[in-house]
């Protein structure tokens, strides 16, 4: 019974997702009705407890991020850039490479450190104006996204600075660029077999005489205001975010230390407040990369941008409620549904797999669904079982690097499920439903899935690592 309501929460979550409900209402509705019939006396311990704890503790870490993900975004496309860069890539290689185009800029945004989410914000823009041009239907922009952000530049390619990268190294004592050439043969797979897919929609849509759409929503403002910029001074913010996040990860260490304490300036005596910097740098990182790349568009183009600065930025900021909003919502179920007997139940049940790499594979994949996260079920899964899963792999000759890598990709396969932070997230910027676009981020998920396997095996064939 106790593993029949997780999976109802989860199953009724999921419907009422794909269908195009708030997630903000039926997360906590999905998680205190597990937790009803669970325990009913734990109702309200839980949602305040725990529930409204999570969600609470991941919007104070992380709408800084959305908010200023989105204004950064906002401007890109008041300012003229995106449609600077489309035209550009578009001249460059011509718009058949539309997706190509979208795939590759989301990939070098990731690689290079900038957080999942601000891609979606500052992507969007260039997809949608590029996707127009090149008379593609917007239905493939959360696809497209999903294959360059979601994939392998979040959790295969060695040397991600993503956290499903480095989550790992804590647990197996290896540093990001664990398994080279499984990671890198792994990318490959991902990237071609998600392009050949994307492709493939894209042909049988322009065969049907299907174009980009009408009476869309959340549509990039047209750009008023006079010659485009050239596309390198166009481009240059984007590639300032991404300098800049790497310099404050260095900087932001050797600047305040391991931790910082300071007094609040009160009346009466006031407990010094301590921040331990370790766990905030790469956040604070990406909050100062932001705040360059919104700089470097109002110095670059101060003209269009604060001609619509405050009816851009107040729609950018409602963007930014919502999808943090929902995210968190779905942050605050995966921690309640955790809690619960029937989840322990699932994770016993998959401890059972012989195979060290197939049961560690599973295993991440199968939580990482359960709560909607890459980085929650794979950091669950390493807490409760990093130690059988070393002791299987030392007892079977396997390096500690492969283990990294396995559990890296599976995290980032079922995941992605329709009440996944980060698929609601980009429905609700590109103003998509799942049920227009989310078969294809599934298609790409199922990719994703089954080259962890791919992997796995190529790793038992050739020794390779």
């Amino acid at each position: 019974m106790a593993l029949l309501i997780v999976l109802g929460a989860l199953s009724f979550l999921m419907v009422v997702a794909y269908r195009g409900h708030s997630v903000i209402l039926f997360a906590p509705v999905a998680a205190m009705g597990a937790v009803l019939l669970t325990d009913p006396t734990l109702v309200a311990p839980m949602f305040t407890g725990l529930f409204m704890e999570k969600m609470a503790g991941f919007l104070k870490l992380y709408f800084p991020v959305f908010l200023l993900g989105a204004v950064f975004g906002k401007l890109i496309e008041l300012s003229g850039f995106s449609k600077s860069i489309v035209a550009a890539t578009i001249r460059l290689f011509g718009p058949q490479r539309a997706l190509l185009s979208i795939v590759v800029v989301c990939a070098l945004l990731t690689y290079g450190g900038v957080s999942l989410f601000v891609v979606v914000f500052a992507v969007y823009p260039f997809a949608s104006e590029l996707f127009r041009q090149s008379e593609i239907p917007k239905r493939l922009i959360p696809g497209t996204i999903a294959l360059g952000a979601f994939t392998f530049t979040m959790m295969a390619l060695p040397g991600t600075p993503q956290i499903q990268n480095i989550i790992p190294t804590a647990f197996f004592g290896t540093d990001s660029w664990a398994a080279p050439v499984l990671g890198t043969v792994g990318s490959v797979l991902i990237f071609a077999f998600g392009m050949l897919y994307l492709e493939w929609r894209r042909r049988r849509a322009a065969v049907a005489g299907e174009g980009y759409g009408t009476e869309l929503r959340n549509e990039p403002e047209a750009f008023v205001g006079g010659q485009l910029r050239h596309p390198l001074l166009a481009v240059l913010p984007l590639v300032l975010v991404g300098v800049a996040n790497k310099l404050f990860t260095v900087l932001i260490p050797r600047l305040y230390g391991d931790s910082h304490t300071f007094v609040p300036a009160v009346m009466g005596e006031a407990a010094p407040v301590v921040q331990e910097v370790s766990r905030v740098t790469a956040i604070w990182a990406v909050q100062g990369a932001l705040l360059v790349g919104i700089l470097s568009v109002l110095l670059l183009a101060w003209k269009p941008v604060t001609r619509r600065f405050a009816g851009g930025t107040r729609t950018a900021i409602g963007g930014a409620l919502l999808a943090s909003m929902n995210t968190a919502s779905e942050y605050g179920f995966g921690a309640v549904i955790a809690a619960l007997p029937g989840f322990l139940l699932v994770a016993n049940a998959l401890n059972g797999i012989p195979d060290p790499l197939v049961n560690e594979a599973v295993t991440v994949t199968a939580l990482a669904g359960i709560t909607g996260s890459a980085s929650g079920g794979m950091g669950i899964a390493l807490a409760a079982m990093s130690e059988s899963f070393i002791a299987n792999a030392e007892a079977a000759g396997i390096p500690m690097d492969v283990l990294h890598r396995v559990a890296a990709m599976a995290s980032g396969g079922m995941d992605t499920l329709p009440h996944n932070g980060a698929v609601i997230t980009l429905l609700a910027v590109t103003g998509l439903s799942h049920r227009q676009s989310y078969g294809d981020i599934f298609a790409i998920t199922v990719i994703s899935t089954l080259t962890v396997f791919a992997v796995i095996g190529l790793y038992y064939l050739t020794g390779w690592v």
